[in-house]
Formats: structure tokens, C-alpha cells, sequence
């Protein structure tokens, strides 16, 4: 069997298993809650890995890896701007999240602010969730084909049909399994790949001396002269904004949809704080490679047919130092970083529709709304809608001259994305602001941010990213404080409905009232058998011909994977034996 025929043979048993988990979760499926948000019974470790794997995508390893490969340390700071955001959700945000006791993140708005801005935003995201989905399967087709030369409408049909499948039939208890049995996936095959790009090197030394033999100690700086790259990046007000930008981005009303899955406060702040160990490990390991490839594998780079031959420098490192059979591990691991984004955005989009945009559909034409079970079927018919649209929006610019719109469509979602954002914080710490706040400061700050997007027409010159983010700060935030003195005149009603909020926002959830009886045991047993299937069939790619090194580094990721599908299954089976003693003891 050819390395080509190994890689496929990996790839296809993976898919398979995520489709597997996807049919065995169905069964923990009742009602929306379920289906929607685990009913409040996913464990820290399970939502916490989720929250991880859906805070990048493919991009961490083709754009960030391609930042790395030109300006080195400086893309930390874009990954420990994630783990800042996960940490301060650790602190205390995270248990107020999961407090507010919603479904998604447009009901958090109508409980905040009321139903025109909660329909404001359920649009506004179904729409860009929509996009950034179809985007992201486009933007890991095209880069695969560039890369490992696969047919773009294969690498979409085939990812596609997976994610709605095992999305479709289990939720998001398989969309939460799956990003934790990816996640299991990546840690290894990342560290494999950084540590052998550093023995490839010679060592950390090695690194070292080689940045500065070739004269990158400059350029790979973590902050940079202003003159030292197009339109001042990576200097340090690059780095201010950037820090900004994604903390605002993980500690807003919208963004709390994350922690509704986990059982109470205390479980989600655990969530998060596994989500800013595995982000902050992952800053260092992930562009070690493209680094690697900048010193050794240079030509080779600039030879890719990709609009940006850099950003293929994590997946040349990775054909070159990976043994044989791992390939289409690495395949995997990028596959999932874009899967865990793409199911993640298919669930919740479904969710919104069901639960935020169809009851108000029913309302304003005098029909009747589902509930219950039925309600349920119909987040699974918009499953797979939305799952067929995402799939027909990627293959329609595959098939054109789509390239160049690709791209206008991202700065469209940077043009859409911080103006949203800033009054989802500002309610969330402001109760004296009116039920209109938010959608006043989203278009009035819209406005300089499409200055910012059509800048290079309006002014003869290309705003920098710092420039947009601290305009649009400046201007969300000022707008907003402005709205403040209106609240006197806000009806009793609304002052009612803001007080409740911050009431149930602070309320702690009482598990065994609220949700019932947890099923802690069945997702420890259920994804810990999946864990040692996967490790398992990983090991037995060390019987391919392969020098030490090479086996060594197979029998570490599937040692990997395996040992913690052992270690569940053993605390699964341990926890059952222990309960019946309780029992008796009390």
C-alpha cells in the first residue's frame, strides 16, 4: 500500500468514527435543550474542549501559520489574546454566562435588551454564521488541494456531508464529543510535528541561531517597527488591538452560548480555564513548524500554487519531517480545526432559527408554535438545510472565479463583527442603558467602520487594523455611554426586565432543581471507548516501514489518544462500583 492510499485509508476510518459518534449520541436527545445545549449536562472537560477547538479553524494552520513563516514570534500574540479572553471568562464571566440560563445568543440579547434587538442580532448572526461556515469548508478545500492535492468539491462534499451528518443525527452532544475526540487528535500530532521540526533543526538552539543566521531577528521579533512590515503589523499598537479585539470578542452577551452546555458556574468556569491551558500551549507549539519551513524548507514554499505561498508553510513542514502513515494525521488535524468550527456554526445557527427567529415568525403570522419534541424535528430539518446551503455556498465559489470574493466576504464579517460587539459588553456590565442601546450603536458604528473598509478609495490610503479597532472602540463605546442618559425615560416595564437579567445573571444554578440527574458516567464510558478505538487503530500504523524515530513518534500520538480513552473508561467503571457504597452509607 502507497503513502497516498495510507493517508486516504486514515482519513476515511476518521470520518467514519466521527459519523459513529454522531449515531451514538442521538440517543441522549429528548427536546431542545438537548439537542441545542447538551440539556445542561455536559462536563467541564467535554465543553471545555469544544470551547478550544471552536476558537480557530483551519486558518491557525495556513493564515497564522503563514504570519508566523514572515514576522516569527509576533502571531502570539493573536493566540495569548485567546487565552486572556478564556482566562477572564475563567475568573468569574464564564459562571455568569452559564447563569443566564438561555439556549443561544440572541435570547441572551432579548432578555438584556428586548425582541427588535434580540431579532437585530439573530439575523445578523444567522447570516454571518452562515458565511463564515461556508467560508472556512471553502478556505480548508482550497488549501488541501494546493497543498495535498485533493479536489477542492471532494474535500467540500465529503467534509460537508460528515459534519452535517453526525450534527444532523446528534446534536450538540456529538458536535461537543467530536471537537473533544479532535481535540485529543491535535494535541499529539501538533507536539509530534513541533518536536520533530526542532530535531529536524538540531534543537531550540538551533532555532535560535538559525533566525539569526539568516537574519530574521528583526523581522521575528514578537513587536516590530512600524516600518518593518505593510500597514505597521505587528508593532506594538497592533498588538494593543489585537488584544482588545479578541478579548472583547470572548466576554460579550453574543459569546456566552459557550458556556450554556455545562451543568452550573463552577463547571463552566472549568471550562474555561482547560480552554486557556490548551490555547496558551498551543501558541508555542503551533509555529515552531512554520518557522521550521522559513530556515529549511524555503523553496519549497514559494513554490505552492496558493495566493499566499506562506501560508502553506505548516503543512510543508509537516510532509517533511512526519512518517509515513501520519500524513493524513496531520490531514486530520486540520480537517478538525475547521469540522469544530463548521459543526459548532451549523448547530447554533440551527438554534437561533428555532429558537429565536421561527417563534417570532409564528407570532406575526398567527401560527401556532411547535414545542417539545416536534420543535426538536424542526432544528433538525434547519440542520440540514442550513448544512446543505453552507455546502452549495462553498461549491458555487469553488467553481467560479470566487477567489477574490473570498476574501471581500471575510473583510465583510471584519466590517460586521466589532460594531456588534461592543454593546454585547457594554450590556453586560451597564444596566442603565435603554432597550435600543444596542442597535443604535451597532449602525452608528458601522459607519466608520466601513470608512475603514473602503478606506484605500475614500482617502488614498489603507487604515492599518489598529487604526479600524481603536476607531470603532472609540466610537461603539462613546455612542453607547450617550444612550445612558435616556434610560429615565424607559418604560417600567423594560427597567423590570433589565433588573431580572442581572438578577438571574447572579443567581446560582441549582443543578439537581433546575436540570435533574447528570449522565457524567455515560459520556465518560461512551467518548472514553471511541478514545481507545482511535488510539488503538493509530498504533497499528507503526507496522508501516519507518525509521525509530518515526515509529516512536506514531506509538506517542496513538499511545496518546489511547491512554486517555483507558483512563475514562476506567474512572467510568471506578465511579459505578463507588456509587452503590454511597448509596448504602447514606
Amino acid at each position: 500500500m502507497g503513502e497516498t492510499s495510507v493517508e486516504y485509508v486514515v482519513i476515511g476510518c476518521y470520518l467514519a468514527v466521527l459519523v459513529g459518534v454522531g449515531m451514538v449520541f442521538r440517543r441522549f436527545n429528548e427536546n431542545v435543550s438537548d439537542y441545542f445545549r447538551n440539556g445542561c449536562k455536559g462536563t467541564w472537560w467535554l465543553v471545555g474542549s469544544s470551547a478550544f477547538m471552536t476558537a480557530f479553524s483551519a486558518w491557525t494552520f495556513s493564515g497564522a501559520a503563514g504570519a508566523a513563516y514572515e514576522a516569527g514570534w509576533s502571531v502570539l500574540v493573536i493566540y495569548l489574546a485567546n487565552s486572556v479572553g478564556f482566562a477572564i471568562n475563567g475568573l468569574f464571566l464564564a459562571k455568569w454566562f452559564r447563569q443566564i440560563r438561555a439556549i443561544t445568543g440572541p435570547e441572551v440579547i432579548r432578555l438584556r435588551f428586548g425582541i427588535s434587538t434580540q431579532q437585530f442580532y439573530a439575523w445578523m448572526s444567522f447570516v454571518m454564521q452562515t458565511l463564515y461556515s461556508s467560508l472556512h469548508l471553502l478556505g480548508l478545500a482550497i488549501f488541501c488541494s494546493a497543498v495535498f492535492g485533493y479536489k477542492i468539491e471532494q474535500v467540500i462534499v465529503v467534509v460537508g456531508a460528515v459534519v452535517l451528518i453526525y450534527s444532523l443525527i446528534g446534536g450538540s452532544w456529538a458536535v461537543t464529543a467530536t471537537d473533544f475526540l479532535q481535540t485529543l487528535i491535535l494535541i499529539p500530532i501538533t507536539i509530534l510535528v513541533g518536536v520533530l521540526c526542532l530535531v529536524k533543526l538540531g534543537g531550540v538552539g538551533a532555532l535560535f541561531q538559525g533566525i539569526q543566521n539568516m537574519g530574521l531577528s528583526s523581522a521575528y521579533g514578537v513587536f516590530n517597527a512600524p516600518d518593518q512590515f505593510p500597514l505597521r503589523a505587528y508593532t506594538y499598537a497592533w498588538a494593543i488591538a489585537m488584544l482588545l479585539k479578541n478579548v472583547i470578542g470572548y466576554n460579550t452577551l453574543t459569546s456566552a452560548q459557550r458556556y450554556f452546555l455545562v451543568k452550573d458556574g463552577r463547571e463552566a468556569q472549568k471550562a474555561a480555564w482547560l480552554g486557556f491551558v490548551l490555547m496558551t500551549a498551543g501558541a508555542f507549539i503551533w509555529f515552531i513548524p512554520p518557522m521550521t519551513a522559513r530556515l529549511l524548507f524555503h523553496a519549497e514554499v514559494m513554490a505552492v500554487d496558493i495566493p499566499k505561498a506562506a501560508e502553506a508553510a505548516y503543512a510543508i513542514a509537516s510532509l517533511n519531517v512526519l512518517p509515513l502513515g501520519m500524513t493524513g494525521l496531520m490531514v486530520v488535524a486540520m480537517f478538525a480545526a475547521t469540522m469544530s468550527s463548521m459543526d459548532s456554526g451549523l448547530n447554533r445557527n440551527a438554534a437561533i432559527f428555532t429558537n429565536d427567529i421561527y417563534p417570532t415568525l409564528c407570532r406575526l403570522f398567527g401560527r401556532a408554535a411547535m414545542q417539545g419534541k416536534s420543535l426538536m424535528r424542526l432544528g433538525q430539518v434547519f440542520s440540514a438545510v442550513f448544512g446543505v446551503c453552507i455546502v452549495s455556498i462553498a461549491t458555487y465559489f469553488a467553481n467560479t472565479e470566487g477567489r477574490g470574493v473570498f476574501e471581500h466576504m471575510l473583510n465583510i464579517g471584519a466590517l460586521l463583527a466589532l460594531p456588534m460587539a461592543v454593546p454585547a459588553l457594554m450590556g453586560l456590565f451597564i444596566r442603565t442603558s435603554p432597550s435600543w442601546a444596542a442597535i443604535v450603536t451597532v449602525c452608528v458604528t458601522l459607519i466608520p467602520s466601513a470608512f475603514g473598509f473602503f478606506s484605500a478609495e475614500l482617502f488614498g490610503e489603507t487604515w492599518s487594523f489598529q487604526q479600524k479597532v481603536f476607531i470603532n472602540l472609540t466610537v461603539g463605546i462613546v455612542v453607547y455611554l450617550l444612550t445612558m442618559p435616556f434610560w429615565n425615560r424607559t418604560p417600567e416595564v423594560y427597567r423590570r426586565q433589565a433588573q431580572d437579567f442581572f438578577d438571574r445573571m447572579l443567581t446560582p444554578v441549582d443543578f439537581e432543581k433546575e436540570i435533574g440527574i447528570p449522565n457524567d458516567l455515560r459520556q465518560l464510558k461512551i467518548i472514553g471507548s471511541f478514545a481507545a478505538v482511535i488510539g488503538g487503530v493509530i498504533c497499528t500504523l507503526v507496522l508501516l516501514p519507518n525509521p525509530l524515530i518515526g515509529r516512536l513518534g506514531i506509538l506517542f500520538v496513538g499511545g496518546f489518544v489511547l491512554g486517555v480513552g483507558g483512563v475514562f473508561i476506567w474512572l467510568g467503571k471506578r465511579s459505578e462500583l463507588e456509587a452503590p457504597r454511597i448509596e448504602a452509607a447514606d
